[in-house]
């Protein structure tokens, strides 16, 4: 286990990561961000003033006594590309390592889109698509297929600049339509899944999501309708600057990446006539958190879903924990089962996260943990599913106890639950408890299940390395709730 610090350093803030790594995966442990403006220095005067040095100085040292707090082994500092347009940036940089012990590497182009391309493939399960990610002085476009990058283009506006050339908006549109007719990626643009990442698709999303009352507040992979960033649009054009500071969800970028995001997002929506957008939380430092990770990333990649879930248990499973078991044992009752639950295969992915993540609750309260597992569940950062599947999984685990399921409670997701969801959320509920009850003694007994469906009844037939007499009881508590629910009496030998 290590502990590694990560510094960010650009035109617009300096940011600290601290994690902890085991096994390949991470954890962080820390993260500060400190946000300034380097705009006149860098962009007018070519020169960083000897206020912004000291300023950057000070943060830089208070963020050194953090990681020292912290034990990190190892500092791995980043710098924006664009720092160099300063004259005296290579000083800067000398000063920077002499007081603090940082070695700013400068990220080049490359760099971004590698990191930014690592960060997305943990975020979004796309086998091949395109990436747009939206910076504070540039906008760059990868297209990546089998889960490599095949090219990328960069055109030379973000969020930043954009809105600091003063143009209205029909203007920035303008410009940044005729800056992607120059890209051959989007002269090319095939059909396939497009995903946004950066501040402006983030902001923008956030916004559209209380614009049209979607219920879910999980940023990543939430589809943006070319619609809902009309609505955006609307609703920005007699807004000033410091009003959307106080709408609650934005980062501190706030206005410029609301005017300019919204002029580069609507420039792409229309130059690529395509209807949604994936939203990706990913970003360059987490990029490069991931490539100093131990372990094959294309291992982890192959199943995105299970890696997800492997990562939020790797700092919070015990000696003795069976979510792997569980697991293993609703896909294969869900399997065996099929004549009874009449489930189509859309529902696998909720209840494998449901049965995964059945104890999720005990990390916030033991009694009742079922109950808390729709909170833990919903912010976890599950990726490699859905966030209707996120939220089917939430709701499921959280009716191992059908006395916690709550209509009222699901009515609210109404625009995104069908009936059809409804009714699958008891089923998968009952299921992911039957597999917990049969995984009781935390031995791994029970190696496989056959079950004979006859008429009213179903006769589950265990196959053991070992006496199965405590998994068989604590499963036939739950026969009530499972005549309940599918209509059949249960025995299990």
């Amino acid at each position: 286990m290590e502990n590694i610090a990560y510094i960010q350093l650009d035109e617009r803030k300096v940011k600290l990561i601290i994690t902890q790594n085991r096994n390949g995966r991470y954890r962080i442990l820390e993260e500060v961000e400190n946000y300034y403006d380097l705009t006149d220095d860098i962009v007018k005067d070519c020169l960083l003033s000897p206020k912004s040095k000291a300023d950057l100085l000070k943060i830089l040292n208070i963020y050194r006594y953090t990681i020292e707090t912290f034990n990190v082994g190892k500092m791995i500092a980043v710098c924006s590309s664009i720092i160099v347009k300063a004259r005296n940036y290579r000083g800067f940089l000398d000063e920077i390592y002499t007081n603090t012990g940082m070695n700013f590497v400068l990220a080049s182009d490359d760099d971004i889109v590698k990191n930014v391309y690592l960060s997305c493939m943990t975020n979004i399960d796309a086998s091949k698509g395109y990436i747009v990610n939206i910076g504070s002085y540039a906008t760059y476009i990868l297209k990546f297929n089998r889960r490599n990058v095949v090219e990328y283009n960069t055109i030379p506006y973000g969020y930043s600049n954009l809105t600091a050339s003063g143009m209205s908006t029909l203007d920035m549109v303008a410009t940044v339509k005729k800056e992607l007719k120059k890209c051959s990626l989007v002269k090319s643009y095939e059909d396939d899944v497009v995903i946004g990442c950066g501040a402006s698709f983030v902001d923008i999303a956030r916004i559209a999501k209380k614009l049209t009352r979607y219920p879910i507040d999980i940023d990543n992979n939430y589809e943006l309708s070319d619609s809902a960033v009309m609505k955006v649009a609307e609703f920005a054009k007699d807004i000033d600057s410091q009003k959307v500071k106080k709408i609650k969800g934005l980062g501190p970028e706030g206005a410029e990446s609301l005017s300019g995001g919204l002029a580069i997002i609507s420039a792409i929506f229309d130059s690529l006539k395509i209807g949604t957008i994936n939203i990706s939380s990913a970003n360059a430092l987490e990029g490069v958190v991931l490539a100093n990770l131990n372990g094959n990333a294309s291992e982890k990649y192959s199943d995105l879903l299970q890696n997800s879930l492997d990562a939020y248990y790797e700092f919070k499973k015990e000696g003795l924990a069976i979510n792997s078991q569980v697991y293993d044992m609703a896909v294969l009752l869900f399997k065996q089962l099929k004549v009874v639950h009449k489930l189509p295969r859309v529902y696998v992915k909720p209840l494998k996260i449901a049965a995964y993540m059945f104890d999720c609750g005990k990390f916030i309260n033991f009694a009742n943990h079922s109950k808390h597992a729709f909170y833990a569940i919903l912010n976890s950062n599950i990726a490699g599913a859905s966030q209707k599947d996120i939220l089917i999984a939430a709701f499921a685990c959280t009716c191992q106890n059908l006395d916690n399921f709550n209509l009222p409670e699901i009515m609210k997701y109404k625009d995104i639950l069908s009936e059809d969801d409804v009714d699958a959320i008891r089923k998968l509920g009952v299921l992911v408890n039957l597999s917990v009850n049969l995984n009781a003694s935390r031995k791994n007994i029970i190696s496989d299940i056959v079950c004979d469906i006859l008429g009213d009844s179903i006769i589950m037939k265990t196959v053991v390395s070992a006496d199965p007499s405590f998994e068989i009881m604590q499963s036939m508590k739950i026969s009530d709730d499972f005549k309940k629910i599918f209509k059949k009496s249960l025995q299990i030998i």
